[in-house]
């Protein structure tokens, strides 16, 4: 297993090293001057720092991997919400979302419980937050405001808690 990994990380560091010859080639062409390439310069920084910020909490080992995965859902469900219209009511399905289901969907990763993992947030997060937003009495849109946290909740906690949780995957050799 630790072999495949360093071959994995060798074969992306390589496709990293190209793509910056690449984009140095590039932006010597334009004399740093075209927004694309700087784009594409910055872009390419950026994968090398999401890397070696990768490689360094999977050598340290699955719960610091754990620990990364869910601040970066707590970025990104962060994120979501400040892009999303919210009301006075929803700040208890929110204070939910972010300090008891996404610690809780890591927390059965960390267990190795993956039949309550798998289930969780599709299945009792999606009937808990509806009740908690009824219960603050603010009823105008409700559908669509809580649909709106249910799916963010799905893509920034559910969906990316699965990549960590491919480490309790056992992969025969």
């Amino acid at each position: 297993m630790r072999t495949l990994f360093w071959e994995l990380v060798a074969g992306v560091t390589g496709v990293l090293v190209l793509a910056t010859v690449i984009g140095a080639i590039l932006g010597a062409r334009s004399g740093g001057a075209s927004a694309t390439v700087i784009n594409l310069n910055q872009r390419i920084r950026a994968w090398w720092a999401m890397i070696a910020i990768m490689v360094i909490a999977i050598s340290l080992g699955n719960n610091v991997t754990y620990l990364v995965f869910a601040l970066l859902s707590y970025l990104t469900l962060r994120e979501f919400i400040t892009l999303t219209p919210t009301q006075r009511g929803d700040h208890l399905p929110l204070v939910v979302c972010f300090y008891v289901l996404l610690p809780v969907q890591y927390w059965l990763i960390a267990a190795n419980w993956y039949n309550l993992f798998a289930i969780f947030l599709p299945v009792y997060g999606f009937l808990l937050l509806p009740v908690l937003t009824a219960f603050s009495g603010d009823t105008d849109h409700f559908l669509e405001r809580i649909t709106k946290i249910q799916w963010g909740l799905m893509i920034t906690v559910y969906c990316i808690s699965y990549a960590p949780a491919l480490l309790l995957v056992q992969v025969p050799q």
